[in-house]
């Protein structure tokens, strides 16, 4: 795991004990209190963006790593300060900053604020920063403040983190909300009037996340984007949609047709076979072991034969804990790319448009296929097939914009 530092050249507040501002600093860096943190440190930045988080040590280029296609420009100049912190938790796998405690998050204020706050969370076990370029990037050039969880446990040991099985999903959950209820007070405080505008957002698992939320917290929110976001439901969610590819897989590799055959009968789109190769031993049998372990610990054969209908009716509660119903309650803009492996969309998405359709909010629900759109825009190098999703992205947060004005 990575260890980040926040640099000393920066006037910082931790925990309400003031440390003296560097020499170099022409005004003290005013304190950021956010409500219900155990720690925090502020530091006033030149620049919010990746293009000045990086050489600052203010963020995590590990933590995006394969999830920006090569070659993309951030934008730049966006002055303003920086807050780094956890809340309390008893897990400690999030080791940035040398504090080895999870629940940890970032919130970044521009200085010059469009009066908004984008909230999101990680893809996969990813820790705060990994949605830096993506989304950081995107809401702190058009003016917002951002405020960034690790969800409350990263890294392969997410079985690890709670007593019951699905609790730290729902864990994931929980500090989504925590955060987002800390962010709009902070930035109340900070500015002197609360944001008019919150939106949540998020890439794979952020972007279940935000459904989550627009289901179960619609009044924390004005809308929600979500790009390539993975389902869990009753009959798709990961440990229906990743076995199958994971059993086809090894026939696939050898040139056996059937393996092929098998893995775009299970909903795997033609095309994204460049990404499959990846996808085998980075995504579908890691995530797969990782949630199988989480939702039925008491399984004991090999993952690539796991059939969740075969299982115990305490497996199916445990997926119903986590699963989504499509009660949206605010609106929500879907982009979904049309060769992603990792979330299908004649899977993942299609069933999500029937959980909202079922439930009776289709009209709180707006979604587009991005042509030629992998689940991570770093797969764009695999293939010339391949096409960058985020410009569709940050047209989808334009749209959301415009619908909720």
């Amino acid at each position: 795991m990575r260890r980040l530092a926040v640099p000393i050249a920066a006037a910082i507040v931790s925990s309400g004990i003031a440390a003296v501002p560097a020499a170099a600093s022409p005004s003290p860096c005013p304190e950021v209190r956010v409500p219900g943190a155990e720690h925090a440190v502020t530091a006033c930045a030149a620049d919010l963006t990746t293009s000045g988080t990086v050489p600052a040590g203010l963020t995590d280029p590990a933590d995006w790593a394969g999830l920006v296609a090569p070659g993309t420009v951030p934008p730049s100049g966006v002055p303003g300060v920086q807050v780094d912190g956890y809340f309390r938790d008893d897990s400690s796998g999030n080791t940035n900053h040398g504090w080895n405690h999870d629940a940890q998050f970032v919130l970044r204020l521009p200085s010059e604020w469009n009066g908004g706050l984008v909230v999101a969370g990680p893809p996969g076990t990813r820790e705060q920063y990994a949605n830096d370029p993506t989304i950081g990037d995107q809401a702190l050039a058009k003016g917002y403040a951002y405020a960034a969880t690790d969800k409350g446990n990263t890294g392969a040991g997410l079985s690890s983190d709670g007593k019951r099985p699905g609790d730290a999903i729902l864990e994931w959950h929980r500090r989504f909300t925590e955060l987002t209820r800390a962010a709009r007070a902070a930035a109340a405080r900070h500015y002197g009037r609360a944001p008019h505008k919150v939106y949540a957002a998020g890439l794979s698992a952020g972007g279940y996340l935000v459904r989550w939320q627009l289901e179960r917290h619609p009044s924390l929110y004005t809308g929600g984007v979500d790009w390539n976001a993975l389902v869990f439901a009753p009959r798709t969610n990961l440990l229906t949609t990743l076995p199958p590819a994971v059993r086809a897989y090894p026939a696939y590799a050898s040139g056996d047709p059937a393996g092929r055959a098998a893995i775009l009968a299970a909903g795997y789109p033609a095309g994204s076979e460049p990404a499959w190769g990846f996808s085998h031993r980075s995504l579908w049998v890691p995530l797969l072991g990782q949630v199988r372990a989480e939702l039925d610990p008491g399984y004991s054969g090999p993952d690539a034969a796991y059939d969740l209908a075969a299982r115990p009716a305490a497996v199916r509660r445990a997926v119903a804990r986590v699963a989504l119903t499509g009660r949206l309650g605010k609106p929500l803009v879907s982009v979904q790319g049309e060769l992603d492996a990792l979330t299908p969309p004649a899977r993942h998405a299609a069933a999500y448009t029937r959980l909202v359709a079922g439930a009776g909010r289709t009209g709180l629900h707006r979604a587009s296929t991005v042509r030629g759109g992998a689940h991570t825009d770093g797969l764009v190098a695999l293939s010339p097939a391949f096409r960058p999703m985020l410009p569709a992205f940050r047209d989808a947060f334009e749209r959301l914009e415009c619908w909720t004005s």
